[in-house]
Order: structure tokens, then C-alpha cells, then sequence
């Protein structure tokens, strides 16, 4: 199963060290695979050194795809992880 989304990050520094930390660590809690895009760059998002290589600035619009049995309760927890502002 495969699900995409888009999600915009909203917090004032953006997809920063701390925020990268806590998306990795929810992904990595699915089997599914992650992948992250913004623009016509695309990493995976169960990699730290990969978000970081986005530079998602607050506003940025990331593309997400997701890839496996659990696809689904992944993207709802990574969203939640918007929706929260990644607690900032």
C-alpha cells in the first residue's frame, strides 16, 4: 500500500535539528519506507542527515510517500507531528 501526502512545516525555525529528530524517530517506528521530498530533492525520511539536507524553512511544503502495510498509521502519526508544531 502506498499513501501520499503534503504537509507544510509551520514552525517558526523550521524543519530544524530537533524537529528532524522527532520525524526520524516516529518513522522508524513503521516498516513501511519514507520518502520525503521538497522540491525536486527526494531523501529518505527515516534519515537524519537527509532531512537536514532538505533545508524545509518554515512554509516549505514537503511531499511525502509512504510505502508498506502500516503506510497509513505512519502518515497519521507523522502529521500529528505537524499539527503539534513538533511541540516548539
Amino acid at each position: 500500500m502506498t499513501v501520499n501526502a503534503t504537509l507544510k512545516v509551520k514552525n517558526r525555525l523550521g524543519l530544524h535539528a530537533r524537529p528532524a529528530a522527532l520525524f526520524v524517530q516516529t518513522a522508524g517506528k513503521f516498516k513501511c519506507s519514507v520518502k520525503v521530498a521538497k522540491g525536486e530533492v527526494e531523501v529518505n525520511g527515516k534519515s537524519m542527515m537527509g532531512l537536514m539536507m532538505l533545508a524545509a524553512e518554515q512554509g516549505s511544503d514537503l511531499h511525502l510517500a509512504l510505502e508498506g502495510d502500516d503506510a497509513n498509521q505512519a502518515l497519521e502519526e507523522l502529521k500529528k507531528l505537524f499539527d503539534r508544531n513538533f511541540d516548539e
